[in-house]
């Protein structure tokens, strides 16, 4: 589904990725991991087109998208959710979900979605996306409007950045719950153990390059034998 091919990017001349290479398969929740300036955002940045590589190629559904637009490749299916979400002054959730969806969508279908990711539907349907919400129901909506998109591929990086931890653990609850929402893989940048204990697969990236890459059960083991604990900062709730 996608492929990463030799990616090398470099920024103020200092290498953040030394010649990944990278696949992933359908209908997979995968967690990409490692400590902080490892490269990983920097990585999920790539894959959208929001950052270009210095060389390689990115190949999705077989077809190389390396030089194409962050709008082609997301109408090629890929979504992005930032670290942190955007807001909107003057836009309702409502709206901000039909844009979302690139079609005309009903209360009803808007309201079935913001219940999916666990916001009451009648209290945010109408609400401005601003500063009056939470950090945890920004990231709810945020979740919302690229579930409704139902892409092949949805990237979330740092799902966990600018929630308080009540916020963290109910958002768990909803990553728990996206195999439902979202019919494709969902790929989550994130050093957060609670995330890794619910993703099929886990890649480790370190100082730009691939580390490991393998079943959750076997990696976690493999992460804490090495004592990656540190420098990944497994079970905090802090950035990356």
């Amino acid at each position: 589904m996608l492929e990463l091919k030799n990616i090398c990017f470099k920024r103020d001349g200092k290498e953040i990725l030394n010649n990944v290479n990278l696949k992933l398969g359908d209908d997979k929740f995968i967690v990409i991991t490692g400590p902080n300036g490892s490269g990983k955002s920097t990585l999920a940045k790539i894959i959208m087109g929001i950052e270009k590589q210095d060389i390689g190629q990115v190949l999705f559904n077989g077809k190389d998208i390396s030089g194409e637009s962050i709008d082609k490749r997301a109408n090629e299916g890929i979504s992005f959710a930032f670290q942190q979400p955007i807001k909107f002054k003057g836009i309702t959730v409502y709206d901000l979900l039909k844009l979302s969806s690139g079609k005309e969508i009903t209360r009803k279908d808007a309201c079935d979605i913001l219940s999916k990711v666990g916001l009451c539907a009648k209290e945010y349907v109408d609400r401005e996306i601003n500063a009056s919400l939470s950090g945890g129901e920004l990231k709810r909506i945020e979740i919302a409007t690229v579930a409704v998109r139902k892409t092949k591929l949805t990237i979330f990086d740092e799902p966990e950045a600018g929630i308080d931890l009540w916020s963290f653990n109910n958002l768990i609850k909803v990553f728990e719950e996206m195999r439902n929402i979202v019919k494709g893989t969902i790929l989550i940048i994130s050093h957060q153990e609670k995330i890794l204990n619910i993703a099929d697969e886990i890649i480790l990236l370190n100082n730009g390059k691939i580390e490991q890459q393998g079943e959750k059960e076997n990696m976690l083991e493999a992460i804490l034998k090495k004592e990656k604990i540190g420098c990944c900062r497994l079970g905090g709730n802090g950035n990356g």
